[in-house]
């Protein structure tokens, strides 16, 4: 099981700080939905942050684990709230880009728990 949770918790975040660096780099397969959305760009950043420091706390989870468990479950929270923001933009194209991040982090917030 502990090897389990350092894959997966590993695995979120870097998928998760990927998705903060693309914010970041402006990639157009990230900001084009989020114009899309609705979202202003004014946000870009602090929601670049937010991953970042979710990802972050992801990896030191693996030497302080309630750091690691706030952090996942902040990101499932986030990831919740792009669910939400995809469904009322009625993307429903785009709908499976915010549950990739969403199962990786649910899966670490879950592993977390467990060990």
């Amino acid at each position: 099981m502990h090897t389990a949770f350092i894959i997966v918790t590993v695995a979120a975040a870097l998928w998760t700080g990927f998705s903060a660096y693309s914010i970041w780099a402006k990639a157009p397969y990230v900001v084009g939905p989020l114009a899309h959305y609705g979202v202003p760009q004014s946000w870009w950043f602090w929601l670049g942050l937010a991953k970042a420091a979710g990802a972050l706390g992801l990896l030191a989870g693996l030497v302080v684990p309630w750091i690691g468990i706030a952090a996942a479950a902040g990101l499932v929270l986030y990831f919740l709230g792009a669910v939400v923001t995809v469904v009322r933009a009625r993307s429903w194209g785009t709908l499976v880009a915010p549950f990739m991040y969403l199962v990786p982090a649910a899966a670490a917030l879950t592993l977390g728990v467990l060990a």
